[in-house]
């Protein structure tokens, strides 16, 4: 059989220095500023938490060489973890969830919030040093690179990676969306909505990293950014049985279609769940040449997979039972749902096209 080789050309540029400062503000000038914020500052992203009403700006920059500073960034969510603490945590937040308790998942919001700042998020002066304040400057690969527990021992009795499935500590969903920055403003405005008729149903994500900003340079891939982008990353509570309903859930799917479905983002190819890709085909002008150069490298389909087969080939999903508590369909009937929990298939509260399992206690039998 013919083989196809290609070159890949890498390219080294000296080494540098960056200066890091996050800086903690109110979120009602968010949307108007995450542009200008995106343009000042080469390396820069905002952590937005929603229930909190707070959007944290990361200032940072090159340095030169010679500037005063051997930091590193230890992010506290990638350090290797005591194991008992990362399932202590995952123990609070399920009961939190099946006792519907809003208030505890907002008090774990605010904690966790307040520990990130006591601590600058991870970054430290020096390796080993605690944090002591900003700005913390340090070389290009400690700045950039984070995550210690990478580094831990594979065999630790007692530390591991705080979503090690070994451990059965934290798990989540995670959702990225990929916008173009001419809308990325709407979508933050009708988040602000949603959250503003009961801003404690975004606690959820609040416990974890709220929406994180980061900001992309188009890319000539064919699966790549077509233009210059803005990208959003969210975390939050993800069941262990996979048919169960979670607190909140009907403002997690509203947002997943604000985002998708309103605002026209492109998923990650790598963080989502399936109802994120529906339609994915027409957001990539590249997918044309994509699928053809697929289908003439690999005609046999050794690479496919059931994955692919729903999300390249575009197959429609089934609706089953159930199927939207885990993101495998939006709902249109309740049954997608779990009447039996107390979830119904319910219009979204802002995108009212939106489809989401909505709980309702009082059509309990």
């Amino acid at each position: 059989e013919e083989v196809t080789c290609s070159d890949v050309t890498l390219a080294l540029e000296p080494r540098f220095k960056r200066s890091v400062t996050y800086d903690y503000r109110d979120d009602s000038t968010f949307q108007d500023d995450f542009a200008d914020h995106a343009a000042r500052h080469e390396f820069a992203d905002i952590a937005w938490y929603p229930s909190q009403h707070q959007a944290v700006y990361r200032l940072d920059d090159r340095a030169p060489l010679n500037a005063t500073g051997d930091g590193v960034n230890d992010f506290i969510g990638f350090r290797s973890t005591l194991i008992a603490v990362s399932q202590g945590v995952r123990a609070l937040e399920t009961a939190l969830e099946g006792s519907r308790n809003v208030k505890g998942k907002c008090a774990m919001a605010t904690a966790e919030i307040a520990a990130k700042r006591l601590i600058g998020n991870g970054l430290r002066r020096k390796d080993g040093q605690l944090f002591t304040g900003y700005p913390v400057v340090g070389f290009q690969g400690k700045m950039q690179t984070s995550g210690s527990c990478a580094h831990s021992a594979a065999s630790s009795p007692l530390k591991a990676c705080a979503w090690d499935p070994r451990f059965k500590g934290l798990f989540f969903y995670e959702s990225t969306a990929v916008f173009s920055p001419a809308r990325f403003r709407s979508f933050i405005l009708d988040v602000k909505k949603l959250r503003d008729l009961d801003p404690d149903n975004m606690c959820g994500v609040d416990v974890y990293n709220g929406l994180l900003v980061r900001f992309v340079r188009r890319s000539e891939a064919w699966l790549g950014q077509p233009e210059d982008s803005v990208v959003v990353d969210f975390n939050y509570y993800r069941a262990a049985d996979p048919s169960a309903a979670r607190l909140s859930q009907d403002v997690w799917e509203e947002v997943e279609q604000l985002a998708f479905v309103k605002h026209g983002a492109r998923p990650h190819w790598a963080k989502n769940r399936m109802v994120a890709f529906r339609g994915v085909q027409g957001k990539y002008p590249g997918w044309a040449r994509f699928a053809a150069a697929k289908r003439q490298l690999d005609p046999r389909g050794l690479f496919d997979s059931p994955w692919s087969d729903d999300v390249v080939g575009g197959k429609e999903l089934s609706k089953d039972d159930g199927c939207a508590l885990d993101g495998r369909c939006v709902c249109s009937e309740d049954r997608h749902c779990s009447p039996g929990q107390g979830y119904y298939c319910r219009t979204g509260l802002v995108f009212t096209e939106a489809r989401v399992c909505r709980y309702s206690a009082s059509q309990l039998v």
